[in-house]
């Protein structure tokens, strides 16, 4: 089963892998984090661990169905000159639900719409019924498109590599989820600014689908920016609230 181990390619690609799912995992965790920010912290934990919890059950079990995978990728049928394959329409799919999630959310924050309190256990529980589907939907676009690029970089036989991969990511995403699903909450500027990283992300899986391939490079790279200089501005603001008030000087003597 672990064939390769005593070649150095097979380890260059195990850690190449690792890398890219914890990249790609970084999409699943903001969106895990934006859909459970209106939860109590105990459904909270909760939503995020089972969200997790089946992106890994969904990564691996793709891994296994390796045949129906790559038959997602042959084309079904043409429209205007372009093959439709069962990959573009998930990835088209998925793509617009996010587009629209993060819209949605946007609105809401800027214009000040917060929904109502839960009010009782049944309608909690429908909240996070709803939450849950939608993240598992979510978690089969972006598992779909991490398990095809995998299949392409690891030969079938070395299915190992693939599965060590993603455990790797999926469990980066535990142990970062909870602290980054906090931090975006409670900064509704960060807050803002994953939406616009979700919208983007959607963008990219609807150009994927069309035959457009933006490089993930393009995404990912103006969003680090703007994330550091949104953490600089988040730094200096609290160096001002904790800053000490200036003494007053005191009133000049009179004779």
């Amino acid at each position: 089963m672990f064939t390769g181990l005593d070649r150095a390619d097979t380890w260059i690609a195990l850690v190449s892998l690792v890398a890219m799912e914890i990249v790609l995992g970084v999409d699943n965790i903001v969106f895990i984090s934006v859909l459970t920010g209106r939860l109590p912290e105990v459904q909270r934990r909760k939503v995020t661990r089972i969200g997790i919890g089946l992106a890994l059950v969904m990564r691996i079990g793709l891994l296994f169905a390796i045949s129906w995978v790559l038959g997602l990728t042959r084309p079904l049928f043409t429209v205007a000159g372009l093959a439709i394959t069962g990959k573009q329409l998930v990835l088209a799919a998925g793509g617009a639900f996010l587009i629209a999630k993060a819209t949605i959310e946007i609105h809401k924050k800027v214009e000040g719409v917060e929904e109502d309190a839960p009010g009782g256990a049944a309608k909690a529980v429908v909240s996070t019924g709803s939450l849950i589907a939608q993240v598992v939907a979510l978690d089969l676009v972006f598992s779909l498109d991490s398990v095809i690029t995998a299949v392409g970089m690891v030969p079938p036989e070395q299915i190992w590599v693939m599965v060590v991969a993603v455990m790797a990511a999926v469990a980066t995403m535990l142990a970062f989820a909870a602290p980054v699903s906090r931090f975006v909450e409670k900064h509704a500027t960060v807050k803002v600014l994953a939406l616009a990283f979700l919208i983007l992300i959607g963008v990219m899986l609807v150009a994927d689908a069309v035959g457009r391939h933006i490089p993930k490079g393009y995404i990912y790279a103006p969003m680090a920016f703007a994330l550091v200089i949104e953490l600089l501005n988040l730094r200096m603001k609290a160096r001002k609230v904790h800053a000490p008030e200036p003494a007053a000087s005191a009133p000049p003597e009179t004779a």
